[in-house]
């Protein structure tokens, strides 16, 4: 029985230890699959426990004028999250920092209760929002809430240039105008951070600030001149008011180098905010707004026919008041007739029947064959994006009303950048020329990495026939229809145009509705900036020359006193006398006498505020720098004469 019982637990103790070394045998073939085939991805699941990853990205470059003057830059600012499952009462968060972050409280519930570990609640918050919210977080312990801090995009000057500049999003990419176009060279490079985490998951601080950021991008030199920029955008904000058009544009360049010197559309917007304006307010109708050119585009076809023996300056003609084009009649723009005229008195008074005939002397393939030698029905590649190519018959496909109407500059349609291309090789003895807006891309340690260049595209006419052309021009502005444009002192060349709008969906005109426009370039003598001015369906008078020609006056007079281009009348335009005001400090008000104004005080505010202020007051401004004023020539409550111009000196904030 004893030996009995001691076989049994033998075999019992066999058994166990066969079941024994089965279990080690098989956490030993657990442990060696752990440790040598599953091992990197098990240590990354641990690592992935403890640590998140962000990616970083580095400040977008700064953006200038072709002085160095700030247009666009980035600084750092904080951005809210929340960690949904830490919040216990999110009712609470809601009603303390919904009304501080100008959301709708429904809104942010809906966020803090979506679940997971990590939520934006709101990017990029100005700093003083942001003192506000940690206050109330620390006085209220509100758990679940921290920040991060981003590179947010700044425009100093506000909606100045805005469609060249362009607009940044929530996450650095750049989705129009310029910081489109370079998105890839300002934006710079991108580095994935790894933040320590607790055993919740939440970052600890410490290591999100102990890293190596990544470099900076490029930074961008323009062709702009802010200071004619501005001139240029706050008279078309005077024409905004008292022409009422739907819209306008207004270029100016060199046209010896093909630089852009100014670029302003209306209606526009405030890139810090662009998110509260429409498409239609982004739309830079410079590059990408197709339009009949009207009267201006005869400038191109008087060109074409000089050059081809067509014409001659001395030829006269006889105008009848109309004249029929396979069965189309076309009048002069007044209505009258002109009887014999020279050709000096054809383009002065922009005769349309005389251009006709012109235009039926050159015919179909030649007439094409200019437009595109100037540039016209093809995009001009300049450095923005959306620009359109315009449109341009077939010469295989155009009849001779088709012949007809071109040469008045209808059945054509072109971007406003087409025109005063195209106008510019005129100036520059018919050289044509690439326009462009990117002077110089520099690294962060200040070499430069490209260069803007002058770039020949083309001899459209002669020299002979640029400098015939441009004395006829001259005509236009001394004695014709652009001489509202005309400066005192000043030798100026240009062409009026009045052209009918064509309706949205291009089935006809519509009446009632036209594009006055002014294009020109000066002094005569050495052409420094070639100006063109658009108004898109303006109300009351809508003929070129009475609206759009000031404006181009206007602007060219201002321009040429910036270049210190000084007229060859002596006094012209007197150098005021600085009396430098440095103080932002209120003055007592005091009265002036009929015929005087009084300098407001303008230090402290922004290049608009204080033009505004002083066009108000009746004087004029010369901005110098951008920024915020910080002193302007002539002290504030002196009383000077209306229309002084007041230097005021601007800086970064």
């Amino acid at each position: 029985m004893m030996e009995k019982n001691a076989v049994i637990l033998q075999r019992r103790i066999a058994s166990f230890l066969v079941l024994l070394l089965m279990m080690i045998f098989i956490l030993a073939v657990r442990i060696g699959w752990l440790q040598f085939i599953d091992g990197d991805r098990m240590a990354a699941k641990v690592a992935n426990q403890v640590k998140d990853s962000q990616i970083l990205q580095s400040p977008r470059g700064t953006i200038y004028d072709r002085e160095g003057r700030e247009l666009a830059v980035s600084n750092l600012t904080k951005s809210l999250y929340a960690d949904p499952s830490e919040i216990k009462d999110p009712d609470s968060i809601v009603s303390l920092l919904a009304p501080l972050l100008e959301m709708q409280p429904g809104d942010m519930k809906e966020r803090l209760s979506a679940g997971g570990r990590f939520i934006w609640i709101k990017r990029m918050i100005e700093p003083g929002v942001t003192k506000q919210i940690e206050a109330v977080i620390k006085e209220s312990n509100l758990r679940g809430l921290g920040f991060l801090e981003e590179s947010k995009r700044y425009y100093p000057n506000d909606n100045l240039a805005a469609h060249v500049l362009g607009f940044v999003g929530t996450d650095d990419v750049g989705l129009d105008g310029m910081e489109m176009a370079l998105d890839k060279v300002i934006k710079g490079t991108s580095v994935e951070h790894f933040v320590d985490t607790d055993s919740r998951g939440i970052p600890i601080f410490k290591s999100i600030f102990t890293f190596a950021p990544p470099k900076q991008g490029k930074n961008v030199y323009l062709t702009l001149d802010s200071t004619i920029q501005f001139i240029v955008e706050q008279s078309l904000d005077k024409a905004m008011l008292t022409n009422r058009p739907q819209g306008a544009t207004v270029i100016v360049m060199n046209p010896h180098t093909g630089e852009i010197l100014a670029m302003a559309n209306r209606p526009t917007y405030n890139p810090n905010q662009f998110y509260k304006y429409s498409m239609r307010e982004w739309k830079n109708r410079a590059v990408a707004y197709n339009y009949e050119p009207g009267s201006t585009f005869k400038s191109v076809v008087a060109a074409a026919a000089l050059q081809e023996g067509q014409l001659y300056p001395e030829e006269r003609f006889i105008d009848n008041g109309y004249v029929e084009v396979s069965g189309r009649r076309i009048r002069n723009w007044s209505d009258e007739s002109y009887g014999n005229v020279s050709f000096v008195e054809v383009i002065e008074q922009s005769i349309n029947t005389i251009f006709v005939q012109i235009g039926m002397r050159l015919g179909a393939y030649k007439l094409i064959e200019y437009a595109k030698a100037f540039g016209f029905g093809k995009a001009t590649g300049i450095e923005l994006p959306g620009e359109e190519e315009g449109l341009l018959f077939r010469p295989e496909d155009m009849r001779d009303s088709d012949v007809a109407t071109m040469s008045i500059g209808q059945s054509i349609a072109v971007t406003p950048l087409q025109l005063i291309t195209a106008v510019s090789a005129i100036a520059n003895d018919g050289v044509l020329l690439k326009p462009y807006i990117i002077k110089e891309v520099r690294n962060v340690d200040g070499s430069i990495e490209r260069e803007g260049v002058t770039q020949s595209v083309r001899q459209a006419i002669s020299p002979e026939t640029a400098n015939r052309l441009t004395a006829l021009m001259e005509k236009v502005v001394l004695e014709g229809g652009g001489k509202k444009a005309s400066i005192k002192g000043y030798r100026f060349a240009g062409k009026t145009g009045t052209a009918e709008k064509l309706q949205d969906d291009g089935s006809g005109y519509s009446a009632g509705r036209y594009v006055a426009s002014f294009v020109g370039f000066g002094p005569v003598e050495d052409p420094q900036v070639a100006i063109l001015v658009v108004l898109d369906d303006p109300k009351g008078s809508y003929y070129g020359g009475e609206i759009a020609a000031p404006i181009a006056g206007e602007i060219l007079g201002k321009i040429m006193r910036h270049l210190n281009i000084y007229p060859q009348i002596a006094n012209e335009f007197p150098a005021p006398k600085e009396n430098i005001q440095t103080s932002s400090m209120p003055l007592p008000n005091i009265q002036a006498p009929p015929g005087k104004v009084v300098v407001p005080n303008v230090v402290g505010k922004s290049i608009r505020e204080a033009g505004d202020a002083l066009t108000q007051a009746g004087l004029s401004i010369v901005p110098v720098g951008t920024g915020v004023a910080v002193r302007q020539s002539i002290m504030a409550n002196t009383i000077v004469e209306a229309g002084t111009e007041i230097n005021v000196y601007f800086e970064a904030r």
